[in-house]
């Protein structure tokens, strides 16, 4: 199964594994899985470390070795996904969540997130 992780879970799966639903742990373990980490996640983390609202700055300075070294793939942003997230209803102001629905929605993905706000557009939540 691919999947998109929000930010949330891939802090959780990195530095809090307790956090994550059973679902969302088994399926973030499970080699066979196409696990996605969208460029905006990687952007959500450094604002919120910068301005001092999440302590990750080592799980951040090296994000895409821990990313490779999980076997989890980066997700660039595509100036299509950048449109089709400004475009959206305005169920959810958080932008980066937007792009996150909006990379699910081209490639057909579920997102691995505890945020019900998502359950408002055309994705499949799981959690």
């Amino acid at each position: 199964m691919r999947l998109l992780l929000d930010t949330h879970a891939l802090i959780w799966w990195f530095n809090d594994p307790s956090q994550l639903s059973e679902t969302a742990y088994s399926l973030l373990q499970g080699s066979a899985n196409g696990i996605f980490i969208s460029a905006a996640v990687a952007w959500e983390l450094a604002i919120k470390v910068n301005l001092g609202k999440l302590d990750a700055l080592p799980l951040v300075s090296d994000l895409p070795n821990h990313i490779t070294e999980e076997g989890f793939t980066e997700l660039p942003i595509s100036m299509a996904q950048a449109i089709r997230a400004g475009l959206l209803p305005k169920h959810h102001r958080d932008p980066f969540d937007r792009v996150l629905v909006a990379q699910a929605q081209e490639l057909n993905i579920p997102v691995l997130s505890a945020d019900r706000f998502l359950d408002r557009y055309d994705v499949k939540r799981i959690w």
